[in-house]
C-alpha cells in the first residue's frame, strides 16, 4: 500500500522521531509541510498525518497544507505528540478530512518533550519522550493500519 506521511515537528522534532522510525518500514514518503515543494497526494494509498500540538491543536501549517492539498476520499491516519496528549487533539485536523470524505483509519499519539510557556522555566515536562517504547509504539500502529 503506497504511504505517505505528511508532518510538521516543530521545537524539539518529537514528532519527527515517530515518522522517521516509521520511514524505516519502507516505501513511505515523509513531506514536511512547513516547506513542501509540491504534493501530489492522489497517487497514495493510505496518508498519514503528523505533527506536534499547539494549543490542542495540529500546527497551523499542516493544517492549512491538508485543506489544499488533500484529495478527496482517501485513508488516513493521524499521528501527534504533545506534552499532555489525548485523541481529540486531532479534531481540527479531523474536521478537514472529514469534510473531504476520507476514512479516519485510527490515531496513536504520545507524550512529546515539550517546554512551551511556563514548563521552559522548570526545564519542561516529559524529558525523553517519546521514548523507544512509544517510538516502536508508533510503528505497529502503522503496521497494522497496513495489514487491516
Amino acid at each position: 500500500m503506497k504511504t505517505a506521511i505528511v508532518y510538521v515537528s516543530n521545537h524539539h522534532g518529537n514528532t519527527k522521531k515517530l515518522v522517521d522510525a516509521i520511514a524505516k518500514l519502507g516505501d513511505i514518503q515523509l513531506i514536511d509541510a512547513s516547506s513542501p515543494t509540491s504534493a501530489d497526494l492522489g497517487e497514495y494509498d493510505m496518508i498519514g498525518f503528523a505533527s506536534g500540538i499547539a494549543f490542542s491543536k495540529y500546527y497551523p501549517q499542516i493544517l492549512e497544507f491538508t485543506e489544499r492539498y488533500l484529495p478527496e476520499g482517501k485513508k488516513v491516519f493521524f499521528i501527534h505528540t504533545a506534552g499532555n496528549p489525548r485523541e481529540n487533539q486531532n479534531a481540527s485536523i479531523k474536521a478537514i478530512t472529514d469534510r473531504k470524505k476520507c476514512k479516519c483509519l485510527g490515531t496513536y499519539f504520545c507524550k512529546g518533550f515539550d517546554t512551551y510557556g511556563p514548563f521552559k522555566l522548570i526545564g519542561g515536562l516529559n524529558k525523553g519522550r517519546p521514548n523507544e517504547k512509544e517510538i516502536d509504539g508508533s510503528v505497529a500502529f502503522l503496521k497494522n493500519l497496513a495489514s487491516s
